[in-house]
């Protein structure tokens, strides 16, 4: 990847403004497109198109992901999509996305996996794939995830947004948008059901938090051994330095 986009793959000259994001993605405003960095293949971000179509059924704005002016939707580790305009959710209105969010579960519940981005369920008998590699952790941490996603085998599956949450949500005037899909595969319902604070069983929410240590371990190291220090106590283990 080019630790800047080309705005001519999408046939733009005009400049590039960094936009505030988190820690694992790269954003950049060019026009009205919004230029993002992925590590996703050219496969797994077609593989979104029904996803999002499901969630426009179900009543949100989901962005337009515009393809190069070669017909591809990745340029050198670059996607775009059109830019939403509206501000940016706050925490206390995620609860009030539920119902809609219960309805995109429904509308994309056949819909095959994504390729390459396994989800929780998977782990136990892979230990890794898309950005989680349970091998480059101490063993007592990998041995309490895989527990923790063992317990959860049983749980509804379906497509989730997979990062749920109020820099995520745009409050436009349509009504309101999801973005950033990085995260989207078929996975445990209770996944998306949890970030929006719905209550879920003890072992669903444990099992969540080993996603979110697993898929940080590499992108976000900081912030997964904070969350690993508690989550590993609580299994019993020796402590993650």
């Amino acid at each position: 990847m080019t630790e800047r986009p080309d705005p001519a793959a999408w046939g733009l000259s005009a400049k590039l403004d960094r936009l505030p994001t988190g820690a694992r993605n790269a954003v950049f405003r060019c026009g009205d497109l919004v230029l993002k960095s992925t590590r996703r293949s050219e496969a797994a971000l077609r593989w979104l198109g029904p996803v999002h179509a499901a969630a426009r059924k179900a009543g949100f704005t989901v962005p337009e992901p515009v393809p190069t002016r070669a017909g591809l939707l990745i340029a050198d580790g670059w996607t775009a999509e059109r830019f939403l305009n509206g501000r940016l959710a706050k925490p206390a209105e995620l609860a009030g996305l539920a119902p809609r969010i219960a309805t995109f579960h429904r509308y994309a519940l056949r819909l095959p996996p994504r390729p390459g981005v396994p989800g929780l369920l998977a782990l136990p008998q892979t230990g890794r794939g898309g950005d989680v590699d349970l091998s480059a952790m101490p063993r007592p941490l990998a041995g309490a995830l895989r527990r923790a996603f063992a317990a959860v085998q049983r749980a509804e599956q379906g497509v989730v947004h997979g990062d749920l949450n109020a820099g995520n949500v745009i409050m436009a005037e349509p009504g309101p948008a999801l973005i950033d899909w990085d995260e989207s595969r078929r996975d445990a319902l209770f996944l998306d059901q949890a970030a929006l604070g719905r209550p879920v069983p003890r072992k669903a929410a444990r099992a969540a938090l080993a996603w979110e240590i697993a898929c940080c371990w590499q992108l976000e190291p900081q912030r997964a051994r904070r969350l690993a220090r508690g989550f590993i106590r609580s299994a019993g283990s020796a402590p993650i330095p």
